[in-house]
């Protein structure tokens, strides 16, 4: 039979017979070939040497294509390649014939080695079968043997002799299904339990020391070699056996109905469990093999029955269940378990996995843990009455607790004691539990922080109730108390003291230490939990409430610094600073806010101890003043020429005290950041003051020195400079046209500046209002420009006080508009 050629071989042969015609000449560039020819301008003088050149390669090219086509004429020669064809297919039929005769040999060599298979299938099988019978003779011969050592009770020679039957009769499970075998496999089965039964009935006697029938240690130890070979099942039988025989006087002596089963008798439990295992390892130690782990499972077999017992206990005492009973007993229980490992090598709830057979029994320890809310709600109530005494302080208690200047840094009392139990608590907690009784735990902690912090609470109970109650706490209640009353503004008697500031910021230290602690405490607990609770442990609202604390407390001090330098700000807007004809020097009423700034500042400065919070309260004081002495100056126009420069020196002085705020007489103690910050704001107001004290004559350099400081083209901005000084109504008019005339051909000047924000009709109110003492802000002053909030670039404000001026600046910007569209 003629098989087909690969179709890979025919595809090639095909490519050799019938090649391709089509030919595809490679792209090639003109200009690239010219710019290698002539490279260079003087190159263009060669081009008949190059077209001399040129035409010789291109005769050349053309005598060797002549010379390959006729080598190829030759080589397509029909007859030659009929030829080649002829050779080919010949080549194609001898690879048939050699493919033909290869099968026929191969079937030949098939029937000459068919006889050879047969005969080699039938010595397999002969030999199976003689091993098969010899393995037959043998589990026969040794079922005999076995019921001769069963009679004579020789535990050691039935071991040896039922281990062999066994794995001789594993070979006959594939043919049960003969009879032969199946009677034997029968008698297999009869003579194990045949075993089994006399195992156990020596086992029996062992362990119930009959004095008529006594056993051997030994026969018990040779015993445990039949057991092992019986199987686990039977292993696990006398194990669980020996057990309930080991702690049948336990369950009946420490019955949770009588006495001696009570938690109060819970070491004795104990006590009487380690005697029976010394004894069980000092005369079981031989009997029983170590794989067995009989001990172990005598532990784990107490454990479980124990557990039961107080678990019953505990769950019948229910709310009469004390604190000092729940730890007592679960001391003892920890104790016990700690003996276990010891005793091992290994934690007792592993010796409980080990050796359990389906679900494993709890450890003792365990049971207590859904009963320790008792131990969480003592600590809670020891809390409350430890914070009693704090959340309505009286005057003599916070004298008491007010530190000497030495100590100006301390903290309160309270907040030490609180976390010092904190800190023992959880200790103690984490000794006997890390799971939920600890979490719970940690909700307590967190509940009178936010009782220390002064917080609200919401607590929503599963029917719809709504529960809102304040919880009065000390920290915040010391803040009400120090908080300044303000009736009457020009009495002293609204202001704190020295004392009472101090007050404050031992608050301020006490809510940053709390902050910081609790942090700590927070990564105690995370790291004592259940890995299951971990990522439920955070102090997140206890640290926002702190921090409001601090916010607060630095609220009320900048309150106390406002209502202190209010006299001040009072007397500025009181002075006739139009009938000021020279500047002699700083007036009083700076000095004085100077001295009173001084004065405060250094209270603060040696009684906050944190550098973060002394920065913050110096920025938001130095912004709370600059803006009340940016609304005193206006509030007192009209100014004048040398009304201004005066209040340009008061306000240095001002600016100075300031600057030296934060000085603790070292070099570099004042930051480079504060000073910026201070100069930054400074300067708008040293601008104001220094346009307004120029001269309005004449008026074209007072408006080009409002252009070039100020730097807008702002009409409302500009008229608001015309009010601080002062200037009347047709004057004001003629520089307000000059101011239009003069803008109107500056183009690139913006429409708004950092004038634009400023109130020319301050209130006399506070800047910083009453600080809210649940809230965690305060309304103060943002740092930056203070009184002045920056308008959006596209906001143009403009202001005419009558019809005219709104005539003549419409006709000005008309014409500019009509210039713009012709230039265009």
């Amino acid at each position: 039979m003629q098989k087909e050629l690969p179709k890979e071989l025919l595809i090639t042969i095909d490519r050799i017979l019938k090649p391709e015609e089509g030919y595809k000449a490679p792209e090639t560039n003109i200009q690239d070939a010219l710019n290698e020819l002539f490279p260079d301008e003087d190159s263009l003088g060669q081009i008949n040497v190059i077209q001399e050149q040129l035409k010789q390669q291109r005769e050349a090219l053309q005598a060797e294509v002549q010379s390959l086509a006729e080598i190829l004429k030759k080589e397509q020669d029909p007859e030659r390649m009929g030829r080649i064809q002829e050779l080919i297919f010949a080549l194609l039929a001898q690879m048939n014939r050699i493919r033909e005769k290869a099968t026929e040999s191969e079937a030949i060599v098939r029937a000459i080695t068919k006889d050879i298979q047969r005969l080699d299938y039938a010595k397999k099988n002969l030999s199976l079968s003689m091993t098969t019978l010899k393995r037959l003779q043998m589990l026969v011969n040794g079922l005999e043997q076995l019921d001769i050592y069963v009679r004579q009770r020789s535990y050691t020679q039935i071991a040896q002799t039922l281990a062999a039957i066994k794995e001789l009769s594993n070979f006959f499970k594939p043919y049960s299904a003969i009879e032969r075998i199946a009677a034997v496999w029968k008698r297999v089965q009869q003579s194990q339990g045949v075993v089994r039964g006399l195992v156990e009935e020596d086992f029996d006697a062992f362990l119930l020391k009959d004095p008529s029938k006594p056993i051997a240690n030994s026969v018990v130890a040779d015993s445990c070699l039949v057991i092992d070979v019986l199987g686990e099942e039977v292993r696990n039988h006398v194990i669980e056996r020996f057990c309930a025989m080991e702690l049948k006087d336990y369950r009946r002596i420490f019955r949770p109905t009588d006495e001696a089963g009570q938690l109060d008798n819970i070491s004795r439990r104990f006590s009487w469990f380690r005697r029976i295992i010394n004894l069980h390892d000092e005369e079981y130690s031989n009997v029983f093999p170590e794989s067995w782990n009989v001990g172990k499972v005598l532990c784990a077999k107490f454990t479980e029955t124990t557990a039961e017992d107080i678990n019953t206990l505990l769950t019948r005492l229910g709310p009469k269940l004390t604190v000092t009973t729940l730890l007592e007993s679960l001391q003892q229980a920890l104790d016990f378990e700690a003996f276990i490992s010891r005793k091992y090598g290994i934690q007792l709830s592993d010796v409980i996995n080990n050796t359990s057979r389906g679900n494993p029994s709890r450890a003792i320890s365990v049971v207590f843990e859904k009963h320790m809310g008792v131990f969480v709600e003592a600590q809670d109530r020891a809390i409350a009455d430890m914070t009693a005494g704090w959340r309505m302080p009286t005057r003599a208690s916070l004298e008491e607790s007010t530190p000497k200047e030495e100590d100006a840094h301390a903290v309160l009392q309270s907040s030490g004691d609180l976390f010092y139990f904190y800190g023992q608590t959880l200790e103690q907690c984490a000794k006997f539990t890390t799971g939920r009784p600890l979490f719970d735990l940690f909700l307590i902690f967190r509940k009178w922080l936010k009782v220390y912090a002064g917080q609200w609470y919401l607590i929503t109970v599963k029917v719809p109730l709504l529960l809102i109650f304040e919880i009065e706490e000390f920290l915040l209640q010391a803040l009400r108390r120090k908080e300044p009353v303000a009736k009457d503004r020009k009495s002293s008697e609204t202001r704190y003291s020295a004392l009472e500031q101090r007050d404050v910021c031992r608050i301020l230290n006490t809510a940053d230490y709390c902050h910081r602690t609790a942090l700590q405490l927070e990564d105690k607990v995370r790291d004592k939990v259940d890995r299951a609770l971990e990522d439920k442990i955070t102090m997140q609202p206890e640290l926002e409430a702190f921090l409001g604390v601090i916010s607060t407390a630095i609220g009320l001090l900048l309150r106390d610094l406002e209502i202190s330098t209010d006299p001040f700000f009072t007397s500025m807007t009181r002075t006739s600073w139009t009938s000021i004809d020279t500047v002699t020097g700083q007036l009083s009423y700076v000095l004085e806010l100077a001295r009173t700034v001084d004065a405060c500042v250094d209270i603060i400065k040696s009684s906050i101890e944190q550098k973060k919070y002394l920065r913050n309260f110096y920025d938001k004081a130095s912004s709370l003043l600059i803006t009340k002495f940016t609304n005193g100056m206006v509030r007192s126009r009209p100014l004048h020429d040398t009304g201004a420069e005066q209040m340009l020196l008061d306000f240095q002085t001002l600016k100075a005290c300031l600057l030296r705020m934060p000085s603790t007489g070292e070099p570099d103690s004042i930051p480079s950041t504060y000073t910026k910050a201070i100069t930054k704001q400074a300067v708008q107001v040293e601008t104001i003051l220094k346009v307004v004290s120029a001269p309005v004559d004449p008026q074209e350099p007072f408006i080009m020195n409002y252009i070039i400081l100020i730097g807008d083209s702002s009409f409302s901005n500009f008229q608001k400079i015309l009010d601080l000084k002062g200037i009347p109504g047709i004057a004001q008019n003629n520089l307000l046209d000059h101011f239009l005339a003069t803008t109107s051909t500056k183009d690139d000047l913006p429409s708004t500046s950092f004038l634009s924000a400023l109130d020319m009709d301050p209130g006399t109110a506070q800047i910083t209002t009453r600080p809210s003492l649940t809230d965690s802000g305060t309304n103060t002053p943002r740092s930056g420009t203070p009184g002045i909030t920056t308008p959006k670039p596209t906001e143009r404000r403009e202001v005419f006080s009558d019809l005219r001026r709104l005539v003549t600046f419409a006709t000005r910007a008309g014409g500019k508009k009509v210039d713009h569209e012709e230039v265009n």
